[in-house]
């Protein structure tokens, strides 16, 4: 059966690049005989975009744009329940990109993206849900949240380079924040990343182990350290190196229970979230999602 494929680009994606990219775009997806290509005005409306696309029969939705990009179609596939019949496909536009570099998908590819949205294979993939959303990638807490909100306020750099700046300037400053994983007991952390995927924050290889089809998240618990501590484990992560160092926990589960001092921010994909109890609940939905990837 041929593909029914939607394109869903976000022009303000990688502060521009999804703009930039969008003639690109029309025109390789084109060769295909696929002209619908819709852009999006705001966070909110990619969703909004995609569940149409889903209501209107698409069986392939291509996401252009950034992991937030990819997180909100995602939600809205997998929020009507059409995880079984619509695929994702990502074209990447954004400022880490980073889904697409544990899936092996070819986003920064537009002409080979839109012919394996046409008639190309896909895997199934696992997601992680964290109260009502979604994620591909990531769920952080603590000082992924300082980065987050920082990043706004540094609009001279793209791509890798804003996270990384941006990590630098809050590593040392950040208090930290008392976070009880399942029944360790509160503990400091500097950062909790709850995993789906291997890549975060554009340069970091937080959860090297971490499988996107073995049905489990991984907890990856910094704790927090001295100001040199701070910084080598900064370096590490980026190697992937982290994972042993006596002041990083990582565990592996289907489920992982977390309780706060207080109601926590927190991220999915990089989209900023403020929760709505102190006691959340991250669950793992094995192979729930078809990602299109070359065989």
């Amino acid at each position: 059966m041929a593909e029914r494929v939607t394109v869903i680009v976000n022009p303000a994606a990688g502060r521009g690049r999804g703009a930039k990219a969008l003639p690109a775009i029309r025109t390789a997806f084109a060769k295909h005989g696929i002209n619908d290509v819709r852009t999006s005005a705001s966070r909110e409306d990619e969703g909004t975009l995609a569940a149409r696309a889903v209501s209107e029969g698409a069986t392939t939705i291509v996401a252009a744009g950034g992991d937030g990009t990819w997180s909100n179609v995602a939600n809205a596939i997998l929020t009507a329940g059409a995880g079984s019949r619509c695929r994702l496909a990502m074209i990447a536009a954004g400022t880490g990109n980073d889904f697409a570099k544990t899936t092996g998908s070819p986003s920064k590819d537009i002409p080979l993206t839109a012919q394996l949205a046409a008639d190309g294979p896909d895997t199934r993939v696992d997601v992680g849900k964290i109260e009502q959303h979604f994620f591909l990638n990531i769920a952080g807490f603590g000082f992924d949240i300082a980065v987050l909100e920082d990043i706004g306020n540094i609009p001279w750099l793209k791509g890798d380079a804003v996270y990384i700046y941006s990590a630098l300037r809050q590593i040392i400053g950040y208090g930290g924040v008392d976070i009880d994983v399942g029944t360790r007991g509160p503990k400091r952390h500097l950062m909790l990343i709850i995993a789906n995927a291997k890549n975060f924050g554009g340069s970091f290889r937080i959860a090297p182990q971490a499988s996107l089809t073995d049905g489990k998240l991984d907890a990856i618990s910094i704790h927090d350290a001295s100001a040199f501590g701070r910084l080598r484990l900064f370096g590490a992560a980026a190697k992937g190196t982290h994972i042993g160092q006596p002041e990083v926990t990582a565990e592996q589960a289907t489920r992982f229970s977390l309780k706060f001092g207080s109601v926590p921010a927190y991220e999915t994909d990089g989209e900023y979230r403020r929760a709505s109890s102190a006691a959340l609940e991250v669950t793992c939905i094995p192979q729930a999602l078809r990602v299109v990837v070359p065989r």
